[in-house]
């Protein structure tokens, strides 16, 4: 069977498998897809040449269904609840496989329990079971920020002090694995992300600052890993800026993707949002 035309997708929440199923079958590729459980959307059978529903915790699934299908190389793309692995009697609700465990008891032994070291370890796993991750963004590079404020509505100069107060501090957050996005106003931070996610801390930060007019900085980690956890904005954003009181969007150009950009850019022109890119 041919590999050169053939590439995995392993997915989780939202729009961005969509778009990288979309982006590779136009580079004319087949996509074989095994969708988590929980978190990967029903309609994404519709986009793919191939559908799996997989356990989260079964990687060894995932190796055996990708390479029934001649898979070599796949994309791991989309959220998973973090707090879905927080909750009571995990360990039976999701029966782990011995890959799993393995990845648990002797790939991450002695080591920090932190995001990258976790999808580090699954991507060794997986490279184990000849399954080799690739740059998520290979197929979807027309949705990456670009170095320039991409809406109508430009940032003031109290938005360019804000941006240029917290961008430092993002970046710490970043490389100490806490969060890649913070809530900015008036050179005070008002949120951090963490477990949650940027569209809890959006809320937190509208209840915080009830003037609005605050920014919201979202950025990669410095070492960030192209081949998972890559930072995205979208329309969901946009709308959850609008409704808390955001009205400007700082991404870092080249490292975060903006979600159906075009579409994103548009609506945050509608609701006097601010997209910018540095």
């Amino acid at each position: 069977m041919n590999s050169e035309n053939v590439i995995g997708l392993i997915a989780g929440a939202g729009r961005l498998p969509f778009l990288i199923a979309s982006g590779a079958k136009k580079a004319g590729m087949r996509v074989i897809c095994v969708g988590l459980r929980g978190s990967a959307e029903a309609a994404l059978v519709k986009e793919v040449d191939k559908f799996y529903p997989v356990a989260i915790a079964r990687p060894g699934g995932w190796i055996r269904k990708l390479r029934k299908h001649g898979v070599k190389k796949t994309i791991m793309a989309g959220q998973v609840a973090k707090s879905r692995l927080f909750t009571p009697w995990r360990i039976l609700q999701y029966l782990p496989d011995w890959r799993a465990l393995r990845i648990y008891y002797w790939r991450l032994r002695g080591k920090d329990k932190l995001d990258d070291m976790v999808l580090s370890a699954v991507a060794d796993e997986l490279a184990s079971g000849g399954i080799v991750l690739e740059n998520s963004t290979m197929y979807c590079k027309e949705h990456l920020a670009s170095d320039a404020v991409m809406t109508q509505t430009q940032p003031t100069r109290k938005i360019q002090e804000d941006i240029d107060f917290g961008w430092e501090k993002v970046k710490t957050l970043g490389k100490l694995d806490i969060g890649q996005a913070i809530a900015v106003k008036e050179r005070e931070v008002l949120a951090v992300e963490a477990i949650e996610g940027t569209a809890k801390m959006i809320e937190r930060a509208g209840e915080f600052c009830k003037a609005g007019g605050w920014t919201l900085i979202k950025v990669a980690k410095p070492s960030q890993d192209l081949r998972f956890d890559v930072p995205c904005i979208g329309p969901d954003t946009i709308r959850g800026l609008s409704k808390n009181g955001g009205k400007c969007v700082v991404v870092e150009a080249g490292k975060v993707i903006i979600i159906d950009k075009p579409e994103t850019i548009k609506l945050a022109n509608e609701l006097g949002i601010v997209i910018f890119g540095c």
